[in-house]
C-alpha cells in the first residue's frame, strides 16, 4: 500500500464522499475512485458500503482507518521532525472546547502569535471527547479539553481552574425554580453537560426536557431569553450577569471546580512551535 493511496482513503473516510474527498485533495474523482479500487483490491475486502447519501465504512474498512491514521501522523511527524529548526515555525494545529476558545484562549493565542509570528496557528473547537479523538488520529498537535484525561496514549496537565455555575434568565431567583426549566447543553461528549447530568441524578431530580444547542452563544441566548438553564465557567457567563440579562445560581462546592486540560499524544513528536506553545500557556496560568 502506498502512503499517498492511504492519505486518499482517509479523506474519503472523513468526508463521506469521493465527491468531497476529491475536491479537498484537489484530485478528479475517477483519481479518488480508481486508488480506492486499488486499495480494496490489495487487501481483499470492501473498505465501504456505497449508498444514496454517500459512503461508509464497512468494519474492515474501520480497522484500515485506524492504521491509517497512525501511519499517515507518523509520516507527518517525520517529515515535520526533520524539517524542524530551533525557531519555532510551520503549522500548529490546536483544539478547544467552546467555552475556553470564548474565554481562555484569546489572550494566550494573541501572545503567542506576537512572539511567534510565522507559525500557522489553527484553533478547531468542539467537545472533549471529540477533541481526544481528533489528537489520538494525529489532526490535532494538542487540544484543552473540560476533563482529566486517563487515556493511556495521551498526555494530560492542568491548564486552567474554572468554577461552574447554573446559569438561568435574570427573573428566577432560586435555583429550585431554575430546574423547573429545561436544561441547554451541547452533544454527548460535553464534559459540563455530564457533570449536570450526573448532579442531577445523585439529587433525586429529573428534568426529562434537554435541548441540544450546536454553540456555546445559541445557549447563552437561549438562557438569557428565559428558553431555560445551563451549567457553564462564571468566566463565561459573568460579563451577561454584569449586564443583568442572566442570574448566577452556585452549586455544591464538590462539584463547583472543574479543571481544564491540555492534552497531546505521548508518543508524538514535540515540534518546536509546539513547545513553544505549552511554554506560553505555563507562562500564562
Amino acid at each position: 500500500m502506498e502512503s499517498a493511496d492511504l492519505r486518499v482513503f482517509q479523506m474519503v473516510a472523513r468526508e463521506g464522499s469521493i465527491t468531497k474527498a476529491a475536491l479537498r485533495l484537489g484530485y478528479v474523482q475517477s483519481n479518488v475512485t480508481a486508488r480506492i479500487q486499488q486499495l480494496e483490491s490489495e487487501v481483499g475486502s470492501v473498505l465501504f458500503y456505497r449508498h444514496n447519501r454517500g459512503m461508509t465504512l464497512s468494519s474492515s474498512g474501520k480497522t484500515l482507518l485506524a492504521y491509517t491514521d497512525k501511519i499517515v501522523g507518523l509520516l507527518d511527524e517525520a517529515a515535520q521532525a526533520l524539517s524542524s529548526t530551533s525557531e519555532p515555525s510551520g503549522p500548529l494545529m490546536i483544539g478547544s472546547t467552546q467555552t475556553a476558545a470564548a474565554v481562555r484562549l484569546p489572550q494566550l493565542l494573541a501572545s503567542y502569535y506576537r512572539q511567534h509570528p510565522t507559525v500557522l496557528l489553527s484553533l478547531t473547537t468542539g467537545h472533549s471527547q471529540l477533541l481526544m479523538e481528533k489528537v489520538l488520529h494525529y489532526e490535532l498537535d494538542g487540544a484543552f479539553i473540560g476533563c482529566q484525561c486517563d487515556h493511556p496514549e495521551l498526555l494530560s496537565v492542568p491548564a486552567f481552574d474554572e468554577e461552574l455555575v447554573i446559569a438561568s434568565t435574570a427573573s428566577l431567583v432560586s435555583l429550585e425554580e431554575a430546574f423547573t426549566r429545561p436544561i441547554l447543553v451541547f452533544s454527548n461528549g460535553c464534559s459540563y453537560r455530564e457533570v449536570l447530568e450526573q448532579w442531577l441524578m445523585s439529587s433525586g431530580l429529573r428534568q426529562s426536557i434537554i435541548m441540544e444547542f450546536g454553540t456555546l452563544e445559541a445557549i447563552i441566548g437561549g438562557v438569557a431569553a428565559g428558553l431555560g438553564i445551563s451549567l457553564l465557567p462564571k468566566s463565561v457567563i459573568r460579563k451577561h450577569e454584569s449586564e443583568g440579562v442572566v442570574r448566577l445560581h452556585e452549586i455544591p462546592d464538590s462539584i463547583r471546580h472543574i479543571q481544564t486540560h491540555f492534552i497531546t499524544r505521548k508518543d508524538s513528536y514535540i515540534s518546536s512551535a509546539l513547545r513553544a506553545f505549552i511554554e506560553s500557556m505555563h507562562e500564562e496560568t
